[in-house]
C-alpha cells in the first residue's frame, strides 16, 4: 500500500541517516516514517488509540501528546487532570470508574493504514528510563482476539529493564504464552544510555523473530513453535501480517508509580523503516 511513498523516501535518505547494519542487498525499503515536517504526524501513516487503553494504565490517551517536531516524532506524556467522558458512578469497570485521568499521553498506530508479514523492521528511539514510564515498539497480528492475534513486543522499559518479548495463545481466554527477555539499563554499561538514541531491530521471517538494540541481540522466538491450541486466532500467529504501535504508557500493570517523576516527558523516534 502506498508504495511509490516509500520508494519516493529512499531518495530523502542522506548517509548521516542510514543505520549502521545496512539491510542486506535483497532487501528493499518498502515503507518509512522520517518525521521531517513539523506539526501533527502524517494521517497516512497514523491513527490513535484515544482514552483509557488496558493494564489499569494512569493515561489518557489524546492525539495532541504527538507531534513531530525537528526530524523526531514526539510522544509526550503530561501529569495534568483530564475529566473521563465515559464515567460511571458506581461502575466496577476500571476504564469507567475513574472519574478523571491524571496523566496524558499519545499511543500512535498504523492499524488499518499499514501491516506486513516478515522483514525487517528498524525504529531509532530514545526513551526516558525513569519510574512510571512505559514507552513501548510493539506489533499485533491482524487476525484474532489477543493474545492469539500474537504480539511482538520489540522494545518495553519499565521497572529499569529493557524487554523484547512475544506472546501468543493458551487454551485459557485472555491468557497468553511468553517468550520474554528483560536486560537491566544499568547493563548496557552507559550511565546516560536514556540520554542517547538506540536503534531496534526486528529481523522476522517463517522460522524466527530476532529482536535486537544497537546490533545486539536480545531475543529469538523460534516461530516454529509459537502455536495456537485454539480457533481464537490463527494457527500460528506470527505468519501473519502485524500492525505497528508506538506508545508511552504510564503506571498500570508493569509501568510502576510515576509520582516521584518529573513531567512533562518526552519518547522520541527519529525514524520508522520497514524493509522486506
Amino acid at each position: 500500500m502506498r508504495i511509490h511513498i516509500a520508494v519516493l523516501m529512499v531518495f530523502h535518505l542522506s548517509a548521516s541517516h542510514l543505520c549502521t547494519n545496512t539491510p542486506a542487498d535483497d532487501l528493499q525499503l518498502v515503507w518509512a516514517d522520517e518525521f521531517e515536517i513539523d506539526g501533527a504526524p502524517d494521517p497516512m501513516n497514523w491513527t490513535y488509540e484515544r482514552g483509557f487503553a488496558r493494564n489499569r494504565e494512569l493515561q489518557w490517551y489524546q492525539r495532541q501528546n504527538a507531534y513531530c517536531q525537528g526530524g523526531r516524532l514526539v510522544i509526550e506524556g503530561r501529569r495534568e487532570r483530564r475529566e473521563n467522558p465515559n464515567y460511571e458512578a458506581g461502575s466496577r469497570n476500571w476504564k469507567t470508574q475513574r472519574k478523571f485521568a491524571e496523566y496524558t499521553s499519545a499511543s500512535l498506530t498504523t492499524r488499518g493504514l499499514q501491516s506486513w508479514k516478515y522483514g525487517r523492521f528498524e525504529v531509532k528511539a530514545k526513551i526516558t528510563a525513569q519510574p512510571g514510564l512505559w514507552p513501548a515498539i510493539w506489533f499485533l497480528g491482524v487476525e484474532g482476539e489477543w493474545p492469539s492475534n500474537g504480539e511482538i513486543d520489540l522494545m518495553e522499559y519499565y521497572d529499569g529493564n529493557i524487554l523484547a518479548n512475544a506472546c501468543w495463545g493458551t487454551r485459557q481466554r485472555w491468557n497468553a504464552k511468553w517468550d520474554s527477555v528483560k536486560k537491566p539499563v544499568d547493563s548496557f554499561g552507559d550511565p546516560k544510555w536514556d540520554e542517547r538514541f538506540h536503534v531496534w531491530r526486528m529481523d522476522w521471517d517463517a522460522d524466527s523473530i530476532k529482536l535486537f538494540v544497537d546490533d545486539r541481540l536480545l531475543n529469538t522466538i523460534d516461530v516454529r513453535k509459537t502455536l495456537n491450541p485454539t480457533d481464537r486466532g490463527p494457527k500460528n500467529p506470527f505468519r501473519q501480517p502485524h500492525y505497528l504501535l508506538l506508545n508511552l504508557a504510564i503506571g498500570g500493570a508493569n509501568g510502576g508509580d510515576p509520582a516521584g517523576t518529573t513531567f512533562p516527558t518526552r519518547y522520541e523516534i527519529e525514524y520508522v523503516r520497514v524493509y522486506q
